[in-house]
């Protein structure tokens, strides 16, 4: 059985996963919508502008601190062992570490980037646009269901 601070580890990282899972899914399910629905040069500028918002204390608390919460948990589960919940625990920390964080440095961070150089206001940017906004959701999506796969791992991990 999972006790103690094991317990508490298991709780934090199912809520952040949870968390992170939400602002996945409301960029997925309307901002991004939203955005693409702008012309291209004003659609640029907010996306451009929302990433630059997006590395604040808060957010940062919640990506980064499930991201610190998945490697410690992993780290003790592999220390302790656990008779129960040890396949459930690993499982949903290999999928937010792979699945949200590395996702998000291998998929999301470029395109940001590339987005931050382009000029909105010329066809290649109106181009980069459209591709940018298809290929950055459908990787969200992926970033959005593997973090709320790794919080029901965890809340099965404690069942």
């Amino acid at each position: 059985m999972i006790d103690g601070p094991y317990f508490v580890l298991t709780v934090l990282g199912a809520l952040a996963c949870g968390l992170a899972a939400g602002a996945f899914a409301a960029f997925s399910t309307f901002v991004m919508k939203g955005l693409a629905a702008l012309p291209p040069a004003q659609g640029i500028a907010a996306m451009n502008s929302m990433n630059v918002a997006a590395v604040n204390p808060a957010f940062m608390a919640v990506f980064l601190g499930a991201t610190g919460l998945c490697a410690v948990l992993a780290v003790v589960t592999f220390v302790l062992w656990p008779d129960e919940g040890t396949f459930e625990l690993l499982f949903g920390c290999a999928l937010y570490l792979v699945g949200s964080f590395g996702v998000t440095v291998a998929a999301n961070i470029p395109r940001n980037d590339a987005l931050a150089k382009v000029d909105p206001d010329s066809a290649e940017g109106a181009a980069y646009w459209r591709a940018y906004v298809r290929e950055w959701t459908a990787w969200n999506h992926v970033r959005g269901a593997a973090s709320l796969a790794a919080a029901a791992c965890f809340v099965l991990a404690l069942t």
